[in-house]
């Protein structure tokens, strides 16, 4: 499929709109509808695109020339959009990955599908980002440092080299990690928080400097429905 393929966005409000006005203004490729779930199907048309029924969209688009992008934020800890990701591509589809032309992504960075990169993001030497995650703008991630599937990355972040961010987290403004840390799945890193050890316990949440966990756990936190 060619890079420039036609897209679907996934969604329709405000994480829709900025998928929107991203890709249409600072990439090659042509947003030509939204898609939601039938039960929040409520107009037909936004930015005068037509709104269509998730459930038929490999009946109105079709998989081998459209690829769509799932444009939902963190809520339940990332699980919303890891559903409507695993949706689409049980329909067929390709993800496609925006990657602002603002950031600075080295040559051997691996990027996965459903990702979006925003400007003025710093990915260094053999980065590795997973499938579906977001890293909002100014973020720098150090050489070598994975990010497992389905992450939140909220703006101005300094992730050392030799990090793993583990699946399904989210990291918070303006927090900080040293290097050759990891934290495991699932954790919540509060605002400012600096990281100077590895954080190992599951559904973690962890504030301050240096990061404390604070006892609760990010499922409450993010409302996940187990």
């Amino acid at each position: 499929m060619s890079e420039a393929a036609p897209i679907v966005i996934i969604g329709a409000g405000e994480q829709a709109e900025i998928a929107y006005e991203y890709f249409t203004v600072d990439s090659d490729q042509e947003v030509v509808a939204f898609a939601v779930e039938r039960e929040y199907l409520r107009e037909p048309v936004q930015e005068g695109l037509p709104v269509v029924a998730l459930e038929e969209l490999s009946d109105r688009f079709d998989p081998a020339t459209h690829q769509t992008f799932v444009a939902i934020s963190s809520q339940q800890l990332n699980r919303v959009r890891r559903r409507l990701f695993d949706e689409v591509k049980r329909q067929g589809f390709t993800c496609a990955s925006f990657i602002s032309p603002h950031a600075f992504v080295w040559r051997n960075v691996e990027i996965g599908e459903n990702c979006f990169i925003f400007e003025n993001n710093v990915l260094q030497h053999h980065v590795s980002v997973g499938d579906n995650c977001v890293l909002w703008s100014g973020n720098h991630v150090g050489h070598r440092t994975v990010i497992e599937e389905d992450v939140f990355i909220a703006s101005h972040v300094v992730i050392s080299g030799y990090c793993r961010i583990g699946a399904r987290s989210f990291v918070g403004v303006n927090s900080t990690f040293g290097d050759g840390l990891s934290i495991a799945p699932d954790s919540v890193v509060g605002a400012g928080a600096v990281v100077h050890k590895s954080l190992p316990e599951p559904r973690g949440v962890y504030v301050g400097n240096p990061a404390r966990p604070t006892g609760r756990d990010s499922f409450a936190t993010f409302k996940v429905e187990e």
